[in-house]
């Protein structure tokens, strides 16, 4: 009977360790799900349960949403919903949620960034694929800093520890989160990397051998909008300059802290499998394609489509009160010839109102 005991406790322990690394988001290598499509065919692995609802973009720009999870076999098959799309309005959203939030910040350029699972390190650089000190992911998050700050843009990457890596590690990060929220910054990133295997993640840009890039969103937070058209604008501007960097988009169930913020995303160099090298040398693309999306042209042509249906929504405001206006002065004076008159003077005053010009 008591060695019956020592088993049935031994095998509690070690569900609950299961239990444990699936809700922290994240095994290396232990827990394995695949996505697949309705045909059987794999679209990605990732190192984490896949729940129904969850939805991936493709690097060829599919989206799918998973219908189903076979837990036994940690397999999740997911129905396709078409090209994807980017919702515009919520990525002007996303722009002009910095203005909102601070209306009197200065032009000053802010990026926070920080890694929620520090320990995260490359086998084949580091050693091991957890260090409880001198991780090597906070080599990677140092490298993209760097990168960003010789682009004029400041930098804060907290050296933070969040450790254990287990199913708190979230709420741990998240009074750094908070913290960074006060200052209002362009984005915040929290630094990570995968847990597959290498050649899910090896590839090629501009002739260097690099790791590809995931970008992964939080479902479960009411910026959820903003934060997926951010990632769908960061994966076309690396599209078009860096055929190959980013590898997916993964939208997951949880908030991961996203929800205090409509800048905010998660960002996978690699996996424990691949070089460190390579995981950096993917930092300096994924540098150039955040500064064209929050400061270059893509942000500027958002902000001028927003301009530009502001405007149209202003033109048809007037053109329905113009309308209202007359039918209102015809019923007044009963004539035409008058209530033209009287039109026209409504519409010089309505003009004067709308564009600051006043009538002596």
């Amino acid at each position: 009977m008591k060695r019956i005991l020592i088993c049935l406790c031994a095998c509690l322990i070690l569900l609950m360790t299961a239990q444990t690394a699936l809700a922290a988001g994240e095994t290396d290598g232990d827990c394995i799900y695949t996505l697949v499509d309705a045909d059987g065919a794999v679209l990605t692995r990732r190192a984490a349960r896949m729940y129904e609802g969850d939805e991936y973009i493709s690097a060829d720009n599919r989206q799918y949403r998973v219908a189903f999870v076979d837990d036994v076999r940690c397999v999740a098959t997911a129905e396709e919903l078409g090209a994807a799309t980017i919702d515009e309005a919520a990525f002007a959203a996303f722009l002009s949620a910095h203005a909102a939030t601070d209306p009197a910040a200065d032009d000053e350029k802010l990026i926070c960034m920080y890694s929620t699972h520090s320990d995260e390190s490359y086998v084949p650089s580091d050693g091991a694929s957890s260090l409880w000190e001198n991780a090597g992911i906070y080599d990677v998050g140092e490298a993209l800093k760097q990168s960003l700050e010789a682009k004029g843009i400041t930098v804060e990457y907290s050296q933070d520890s969040f450790l254990p890596h287990d199913a708190d590690a979230y709420n741990r990060s998240r009074s750094t989160v908070e913290e960074y929220v006060k200052q209002a910054p362009d984005a915040i990133i929290d630094i990570h990397r995968d847990g597959v295997e290498a050649e899910e993640y090896e590839t090629e840009v501009d002739g260097e051998n690099t790791s590809m890039v995931r970008l992964f969103v939080g479902r479960s937070n009411q910026n959820a909008a903003e934060n997926k058209a951010f990632a769908q604008k960061l994966k076309a501007a690396a599209d078009e300059a860096y055929p190959g960097l980013v590898k997916d988009i993964f939208i997951g169930k949880g908030n991961y802290n996203q929800e205090l913020y409509p800048q905010a995303i998660l960002l996978e160099f690699g996996t424990y499998e691949i070089e460190k090298e390579k995981a950096i040398s993917a930092t300096e693309y994924m540098a150039d394609v955040i500064d064209e999306v929050l400061f270059g042209s893509t942000a500027q042509a958002a902000t001028g489509e927003k301009n530009a249906n502001a405007a149209k929504g202003i033109a048809w405001a007037v053109g329905v009160a113009i309308v209202l206006a007359a039918i209102y002065a015809l019923a007044a004076t009963g004539k035409l010839g008058p209530a033209w008159s009287k039109l026209k003077n409504g519409a010089q005053e309505m003009g004067a109102g709308l564009f600051g010009k006043h009538r002596k």
